[in-house]
């Protein structure tokens, strides 16, 4: 089992996360949704699509931007449409 951590709380857990380009992705029944805040930020990548991130927030700490998803990808990231990717200290163990 895969956990996603940051200040010592589960942000998401699962057996079947994907890594692609060294990120883990969780599926989505896996994310404690009441951790990550959606925010206006985007960015955009050649083979996979439009990225949408999230805040990480736990109590009154914010990990601004450490979390995001593909909602709709390119053919060939299909696998991870969806999914929730973490970075920015957001430990996966």
């Amino acid at each position: 089992m895969k956990r996603a951590l940051w200040k010592g709380t589960v942000i998401a857990e699962s057996e079947a996360i994907q890594v692609v380009d060294g990120y883990p992705y969780f599926p989505p029944a896996a994310v404690k949704w009441d951790r990550l805040r959606e925010i206006a930020k985007t960015s955009v990548c050649g083979w996979k699509g439009t990225a949408n991130y999230f805040d990480v927030v736990v109590g009154d700490d914010v990990n601004a931007g450490a979390a995001w998803v593909y909602k709709t990808t390119k053919p060939e990231a299909k696998h991870i449409e969806g999914h929730i990717g973490f970075w920015g200290g957001v430990k996966v163990e």
